[in-house]
């Protein structure tokens, strides 16, 4: 099946809900190309759509965990991550007494009661108030706009920022009221930022953390969750995509291929490179892949690496290709040494960081370095390419307010885009926006040092660390260009893609949000 044939069949309508069937193979079909034009696997893998005309449903209402955000856990990565039980729910016409009853729920179990001296506490011994950042605001009568929710995030943040908390308890207080889980995107991200300005203005993420003995949802959940997160923002599969094609044209003449993978979460970005491989002109290579994790993958997906290593070997006996897999579980990717990696002389190396390097303390959080030893550690490896996907944004050494800034710039593209994707009402869009992105927002605005682990960097500072090590760009190819513009038909036209100087940028309208790039 051609790639544009096989896009076609995955196109989603625009504003759609829908239902996953369960009884799953070990692993479902590939979300994304074929770059080498070899056949999918297939799996009885059945989406059932309905429109929100439905007058029906079948799921129950929206639940409530006992917190939405471990604001200042270990890492956490933005994983596809395409194996799910079952997705609960179908179309929700309008929203019931009883949703509006769980989502009002949750907004209180985030943000504290109506009562601001509970929900602030009292600041009173920190001086005087300055109401400069928005007292003309305050003080006039005015209905609620999509600016206005925007304008008050900032000047509270700014408030934060110049430890006015008088200030930022009244802003803070009336900007409450404004956002909501199941608003508009600026809405819901706002109901976010503004439990990370709590956290911030209590001093410490992981106070507020311990404080409400946070927990991540069963397994199966979080794993559909991540699953429709995937399935509906083209941010991951354009990363991929990209990354694999870098590798297929690295190693089209090798025939024994070790493959490193800094974050393998569900291994699913392999799936389609070794069918490529499989059909490659004089036969496959024999293929090696060695994964590291974090536990958040591990948990996502209800256990350890065994499972990632079965499932990939299953396929790629399937399709006749040589493999081996072997499981870093024992160290984390920062203090990973090579002799972890099980390097042999006889196979050709590629190094896969797919959003995994902004997670590495920098010189900003630890004397050693580990951002910049472990590229230079790679480097001795002597790879054939490594490849970076990363997401565009700058908030690693940033100081709070600007910083603050940036994310709302960015997660307000990323709430956007799903919002074209999946239906205002969609109850599962409130868990995939809560248990797959709000837990980083959190983390950026609320924590900092080592208990700060969502540090990206723009693709110039990346550049700058891979240069320093020793590294070159690797141009990536136009069939991989063609591949993910082909892949972009399926989503909204406010999706772009742009090369600049041997690096792909996916963006949503004005805003970089993904840079894929390939280094030798």
């Amino acid at each position: 099946m051609h790639a544009s044939q096989q896009y076609r069949n995955l196109r989603m309508p625009k504003r759609v809900c829908y239902q996953v069937t369960q009884d799953l193979e070990p692993y479902p079909a590939p979300f994304h190309s074929d770059l080498l034009g070899t056949h999918f696997y297939t799996q009885n893998y059945l989406r059932k759509y309905c429109t929100l005309d439905s007058s029906s449903s079948t799921g129950n209402p929206i639940s409530t965990q006992d917190h939405i955000l471990q604001h200042c856990d270990p890492q956490h990565s933005p994983d596809d991550h395409t194996r799910t039980s079952s997705i609960s729910g179908s179309c929700l016409t309008d929203e019931s007494d009883e949703l509006r009853h769980k989502l009002r729920e949750l907004e209180t179990e985030m943000l504290g009661p109506d009562d601001p001296d509970v929900f602030f506490g009292n600041h009173n011994n920190y001086g005087e108030s300055d109401l400069s950042l928005s007292w003309s605001i305050l003080i006039n009568p005015m209905s609620t706009s999509l600016g206005d929710v925007k304008q008050f995030l900032v000047d509270s943040a700014r408030a934060v920022a110049e430890n006015d908390y008088s200030t930022a308890q009244l802003l803070m207080g009336k900007l409450r009221g404004m956002v909501s889980v199941s608003g508009e995107p600026i809405q819901r991200l706002g109901a976010y930022m503004l439990e990370g300005l709590v956290a911030k203005l209590a001093s410490s993420g992981s106070f507020i953390y311990k404080a409400f003995k946070l927990r991540e949802p069963e397994s199966p959940e979080l794993l559909s969750y991540m699953h429709i997160l995937y399935e509906v923002c083209p941010y991951f599969k354009f990363g991929y995509i990209s990354a694999n094609g870098a590798i297929a044209e690295a190693m089209k003449d090798e025939m024994r291929v070790h493959i490193v993978d800094f974050q393998i979460g569900q291994g699913s970005q392999w799936i389609t490179l070794i069918q490529a491989f499989a059909a490659r002109p004089g036969g496959p290579p024999h293929i090696r892949i060695t994964g590291l994790d974090d536990s958040m993958s591990a948990y996502a997906r209800g256990g350890g690496l065994e499972i990632i290593g079965k499932r990939l070997s299953s396929l790629a006996e399937s399709f006749r290709v040589p493999f081996e897999f072997q499981a870093v579980a024992a160290v984390s990717g920062h203090n990973v040494k090579p002799g972890d990696l099980g390097i042999r002389p006889d196979e050709a190396l590629a190094v896969n960081f797919a959003f995994v390097l902004h997670h590495m303390p920098d010189e900003s959080v630890s004397t050693q370095n580990h951002r910049d030893r472990l590229l230079r550690m790679v480097k001795g490896l002597s790879p054939k390419v490594v490849t970076l996907v990363e997401q565009e944004s700058n908030t690693n050494t940033t100081p709070f307010y600007p910083r603050f800034l940036e994310t709302l710039d960015y997660y307000a593209a990323m709430f956007e885009s799903i919002d074209m994707a999946l239906p205002r009402e969609h109850k599962e869009r409130m868990n995939v926006e809560q248990h797959c992105l709000a837990r980083d927002v959190v983390n950026i605005i609320a924590c900092e040092g080592v208990e700060r682990v969502e540090r990206h960097e723009l693709l110039g500072k990346w550049r700058s660390r891979l240069s320093m090590a020793g590294f070159s760009p690797y141009p990536l190819s136009s069939l991989v260009n063609a591949t993910i513009k082909t892949l972009l038909e399926n989503y909204s036209h406010k999706y772009r893609l742009e090369e600049r100087d041997g690096t792909l940028y996916l963006g949503w309208m004005d805003r970089d949000l993904v840079s894929s790039s390939a280094w030798k």
